[in-house]
Formats: structure tokens, sequence, C-alpha cells
């Protein structure tokens, strides 16, 4: 399952992901409302979390503007605005769901569960695949061509961020931010050396490369079709 948190509060953001992720559940974020509307309706979430009071957009427009994209994502609001007029707004505008802070974490977990049953005829594939590369899921497993890859936990979590950002310049900011969590000095080059070694595992034997380094970017996985 991947969730994204779409809320302002670093603070608060950084301890629902961080719960999430312990959970087992895969989970993004976006501190601000514009940015929130675009990982939303291109990261393929199993259900979005929501915070009324936004930067840029709020949240209730943000939920409104997906719904009249099409997108039927489940959208859970996460907001101390907690009257009745406030929870009908926010349902009324598109929210699947609405619960006020505070919160229980077991609460939360147990909705977004719910949610995410409700809407698992638009769940996000189970595999990912670029060219002949295939990453699944569910078992955690990695193939190119047919021919198993064998990775490790940081590695594998790497991987499957550059495959949902399939032909995208991928930052180390980003990286950062999304698969380290912030839990190491930036001055390290733990990113560089972790990319390198998928690199290794990924493209050794093979005549056409998938992931590159883009000169004063960042990287960025192509298919090679």
């Amino acid at each position: 399952m991947r969730v994204l948190v779409v809320e302002d509060d670093r603070q608060a953001s950084a301890y629902l992901v961080k719960g999430l992720k312990e959970s087992g559940i895969g989970a993004e974020y976006a501190f601000d409302g514009k940015k929130g509307l675009v990982m939303a309706l291109g990261g393929g979430f199993d259900v979005v979390i929501l915070d009324r009071m936004l930067p840029g957009l709020d949240g209730l427009s943000l939920v409104a503007a997906l719904r009249a994209a099409g997108d039927k994502t489940p959208v859970l609001i996460l907001s101390a605005l907690g009257a009745v007029d406030d929870r009908v707004r926010g349902l009324k505008a598109g929210g699947d769901d609405y619960l006020t802070k505070p919160y229980a974490f077991a609460e939360l977990h147990a909705r977004i569960e719910a949610l995410a049953r409700r809407g698992k005829t638009s769940l996000a594939p189970l595999v990912l695949a670029v060219g002949d590369l295939s990453l699944d899921l569910a078992s955690r497993s990695v193939t190119r061509a047919g021919r198993p890859i064998e990775l490790k936990p940081k590695e594998f979590s790497l991987l499957e961020y550059f495959m949902r950002h399939v032909g995208q310049v991928v930052t180390r900011t980003m990286l950062l931010e999304h698969v380290w969590d912030y839990a190491f000095d930036p001055q390290t080059n733990v990113i560089d050396v972790h990319v390198s070694r998928l690199r290794g595992k990924l493209d050794k034997g093979f005549d056409k490369p998938l992931l590159h380094t883009v000169r004063g970017a960042g990287y960025m996985l192509r298919d090679p079709g």
C-alpha cells in the first residue's frame, strides 16, 4: 500500500510518515497543496491523507481538483477543524473520511486500511516495469530480462523510487527526503555509493544501461526502448 501525506507541519508529517513506514505502509509526503496535487495525480497512491490548512492550495480545493480530474483515490482529511460544519464541508468537497486532530495512530491506521479496501479497484499496481526490468512489490523481488537481481532493503527502496519516477531527473535532495528521511548527514556520499551499487546490479551484463547520472543534477532511470 502507498499513502501520500499532504501536511505543512513538518514535525507532524515526519511523525505520521515514520509511523506508516513502521507499519509496513509505503509513504511519501508534500508540504504544500500545489505539490500535493501534482503528486496525488501522478503517483498512483492508494490513499491520500490531507490537511485542510495548506499553503499554495488549501486542502478542500485540492480534493475538489482531484475529483474534477476524475481521480477517485480515497482521501482522508486530517484536520484540527472538527466542527460538524467543517466535517460536512470536507466530505462534500470530495473527501471519503474525516478525522480530527489530535488523533490516535491506531484509529488512523484502521481508517487507512478501510479506505484502501473501499478503493481497491483503483489500487496501485503490485508490479512496476521499465523495459525488461520488473519490480514486484508483493514478493519484494526484482528481475531483468527474467534474471533475478538480489537487492538489499535500501537498494530496493531506491529502485522503487526511481521506477516511480522513470524518465525524470531525480535529485539527491529528493532521495534524501523520500528514501533516507533525513536520517543521515547529507554531506556524506552515501547516496552516490548506494546508487553506484544499484547501477552495478541493474546494468552489469546488459548492453543497454538503465540508470544514468545526469551531470550536475542527479540521476535518471530510463527505458532503453
